[in-house]
């Protein structure tokens, strides 16, 4: 009885730093979804990160019916790279969303790695290196993502920075060295409503974006 006892203590304490990397969470109930996202029929590929499309400007027309700041923003990084297009860049953040959560709760750090920046990588490989001490595991699994959505954007000198609002249901467990759930339910999802912000350097013939920055809604 005393080992449950401190173990749902760990399990609360990790739960409370995977609050601040995904944010806040509300009940839901669980729905099967796909926990890949895939890019526009027209390319044909997968998508791995919020890239570029290349193909087609984004025009003025397309930028309208944000907020007046947001639309600034857009605009602004759209005249330093005229090959950046926003339907893309959403789709490719919604499929780096995913990946980057999924690479977290296994702890590959070496995805994580080529998936953000320094300091939020740094932040990632911490929580994860404290649950491996521990001897915990995650079983998470992405349920159903609601919404996406610009929350900000702007152009840093060379470096755009666009922060997306995404709403999540997100079905989650964490299991002791034995496997045994000390927390958490595979029959109910949380809702997590997150703001990551993905920047990229313009001048870069990269087309990827990196992770910068983690934030609850």
């Amino acid at each position: 009885m005393y080992e449950i006892v401190i173990l749902a203590a760990i399990a609360a304490f990790l739960g409370l730093r995977l609050y601040s990397v995904l944010g806040r969470r509300a009940e839901h109930e669980e729905e099967s979804i796909p926990t890949r996202f895939e890019a526009p029929e027209s390319t044909g590929a997968a998508t791995s990160a919020p890239q570029n499309a290349g193909q087609q400007l984004a025009t003025p027309r397309d930028l309208a019916g944000f907020p007046p700041a947001i639309e600034r923003g857009l605009s602004a990084i759209v005249a330093a790279d005229r090959t950046f297009d926003l339907l893309p860049f959403l789709e490719g953040a919604k499929g780096a969303y995913v990946m980057i959560l999924e690479a977290f709760w296994r702890g590959d750090k070496d995805e994580l790695r080529g998936l953000c920046d320094s300091d939020v990588y740094a932040g990632f490989a911490a929580a994860i290196d404290e649950r491996a001490k521990e001897g915990l595991t995650l079983d998470n699994r992405v349920i159903r993502i609601e919404d996406t959505t610009v929350h900000s954007a702007r152009l840093d000198g060379q470096i755009a920075r666009i922060a997306v609002r995404f709403v999540t249901d997100i079905a989650t467990v964490t299991r002791d060295k034995d496997g045994n759930p000390v927390a958490g339910s595979l029959d109910d999802a949380v809702e997590s409503r997150d703001i990551w912000t993905f920047s990229r350097d313009t001048r870069s013939a990269a087309p990827d974006w990196l992770l910068d920055e983690t934030d609850a809604d």
